[in-house]
């Protein structure tokens, strides 16, 4: 038997033994990273009132966070449409309410056997932008984000700029993001894993966007959206456990 004749004897062998790789939910959304169990100091004395008082949070369980925002390809092949401006595969999605969002992680939810999706609540979002970190930002904010020093007045694809130390992408800047929370005021006392008040008007935005001054991109900053309301400075990320972990219970104080 010559050469050819064993390399087409071989490649037909493992054609027939090889599997297909599977295509999951999972592989669809791209990178995500642990967030480790832990506490930190939420909030900030010197900017706007709604950050005061700064409260210590316990974090009491790891989630996996997405190292990236939604983007307008993930968001268009799953609802078939994309209402998104500065359209790109891989611009963050943008123009959808807090409502929309909850649609596509609802489909996601249905589809994934692995895992169960949704917004990260408002301490989690700072908690995994600050990263360790207690500076206004989680690092150098030119290096970091798209803001309105640099942006052009757009945004930009995801995960271009520098990551913060945890690993995730354009936590300042690009676009707002989406928490699961109703927004409230913050308690002066420590509490583990709150998850907002039961009941609101307004969810809350995290992380400044392309359009925003460096205040406004801070660790801290927090900001209202209705959540029927579409804004085209704000999109989403998604956050994770596996399923057969139970999520967390109400907040409990210390």
């Amino acid at each position: 038997m010559d050469k050819d004749q064993q390399s087409k004897k071989k490649s037909k062998k493992a054609s027939k033994t090889s599997k297909p790789k599977e295509y999951t939910i999972e592989s669809f959304l791209g990178k995500f990273v642990t967030i480790p169990a832990g506490e930190f100091l939420m909030g900030e004395d010197d900017n706007y009132i709604d950050e005061k008082p700064v409260h210590k949070v316990i974090i009491s369980k790891s989630f996996e966070m997405c190292t990236t925002e939604v983007t307008q390809g993930q968001w268009e092949m799953l609802m078939g449409n994309n209402p998104s401006s500065f359209k790109g595969v891989n611009q963050p999605a943008n123009n959808i309410s807090w409502e929309e969002a909850q649609e596509f992680i609802e489909k996601i939810n249905i589809l994934s056997k692995a895992y169960t999706y949704r917004l990260p609540t408002e301490a989690e979002w700072e908690y995994a932008c600050r990263a360790g970190s207690t500076e206004t930002h989680a690092g150098d904010l030119d290096q970091m984000a798209w803001y309105e020093a640099n942006s052009g007045g757009k945004t930009h694809p995801v995960g271009k700029k520098k990551p913060n130390a945890w690993g995730l992408y354009d936590m300042h800047g690009n676009v707002q993001e989406w928490c699961q929370d109703w927004y409230g005021e913050y308690p002066s006392e420590t509490v583990t894993d709150p998850q907002g008040p039961k009941n609101g008007t307004d969810k809350v935005l995290r992380g400044g966007g392309w359009h925003n001054h460096p205040k406004s991109c801070r660790s801290a900053s927090r900001v209202i959206g209705m959540p029927s309301n579409h804004y085209f400075y704000v999109g989403f990320r998604l956050v994770r456990i596996p399923k057969e972990l139970k999520e967390a219970k109400e907040p409990t104080k210390e």
